[in-house]
């Protein structure tokens, strides 16, 4: 009887037991117990984050190239990149008096870049530039680079060189003055000297000459104009490769020709030989009549 007694729930306290008459009661036990299961499951969450993205951090730390003391300089990824210029400040003020003779255009455009000097016709090798208006005008640097060559000649007038990268070289005469001297390091754009005369082209009066030169070879300067140097590079590679290559076909052709001459000099001394050592059949019976016939001299001896 007694241990029926124990198996028997205690009953509710008083207290209990009016509270939990409240409506109210279970519906907050509930979603306060919600509330303290989520809360617990977003810490949960939040803690498991934290240690992965300290993992990541750990991980990319290891990578080279990626840490913040990274002693590898900075590269710049929009740094512009310079084109070649009309070498003045308005180019719209100015224009081509004599064009740059090339060895491909028409008898016309080749006529007319004949620079006419000392009783001779000279090919222009660059563009000779003058203003609209027959003004002088303010000559700047094509690209960026150093000065190599800035002084007068009796014939070209003022002279200047700039050197740039790659064995490239603009060339400024026909200039009335310099503003730059040897070694110094210009910019694009930058005022070097001003448009003059010179005793090379009369005819062109006012006006500047300018040459864009790869490895001591003139172009054409109208061709690279809002190009990147390495337009120029990359063409004289190409023409220098091309030229590799049929220089390379012409001896190969060469070659074959060669041995060719020489087989057939083999072949016809062959032939020569064998004629030399063969008999031919008319020969051999022109040989056995004469032997067969007797020598008429020798009669008339005895007789």
């Amino acid at each position: 009887m007694r241990e029926e007694e124990k198996k028997q729930p205690s009953p509710m306290k008083p207290s209990l037991r009016r509270a939990f008459r409240k409506r109210w009661v279970v519906p907050a036990i509930y979603l306060a117990s919600a509330a303290l299961i989520l809360t617990g499951v977003l810490w949960f969450q939040s803690k498991d984050d934290n240690k992965t993205a300290e993992n990541e951090h750990e991980y990319n730390s290891d990578m080279p190239g990626t840490s913040y003391n990274d002693k590898e300089p900075a590269v710049p990824v929009n740094e512009a990149v310079e084109r070649f210029a009309i070498p003045v400040l308005d180019p719209n003020a100015v224009e081509i008096q004599k064009p740059f003779y090339d060895s491909k255009a028409s008898k016309e455009e080749q006529e007319a870049a004949l620079v006419f000097y000392n009783n001779t016709y000279h090919q222009n090798k660059g563009i000779d530039i003058a203003m609209k208006d027959g003004k002088s005008f303010d000559v700047t640097a094509s690209l960026s680079g150093t000065v190599t060559k800035a002084k007068k000649d009796p014939i070209f007038g003022y002279v200047a060189e700039i050197e740039h990268d790659e064995g490239v070289v603009t060339v400024y005469q026909s200039l009335a003055e310099l503003k730059v001297k040897a070694g110094d390091t210009v910019k694009q754009g930058q005022v070097i000297g001003k448009a003059g005369q010179s005793q090379f082209n009369q005819e062109a009066g006012i006006h500047a000459h300018f040459e864009i030169r790869k490895d001591n070879q003139a172009v054409n300067p109208i061709d690279y104009f809002d190009q990147p140097l390495t337009a120029l590079t990359e063409e004289a590679d190409e023409q220098t490769k091309q030229a590799e290559e049929e220089n390379a076909t012409e001896q190969n052709a060469q070659t074959t020709d060669e041995k060719q001459t020489q087989l057939d000099e083999e072949t016809q001394s062959e032939e020569q030989s064998t004629n030399e050592n063969t008999t031919t059949p008319t020969e051999q019976h022109s040989e056995q009549e004469s032997y067969k016939t007797p020598d008429t001299s020798i009669g008339m001896a005895r007789t």
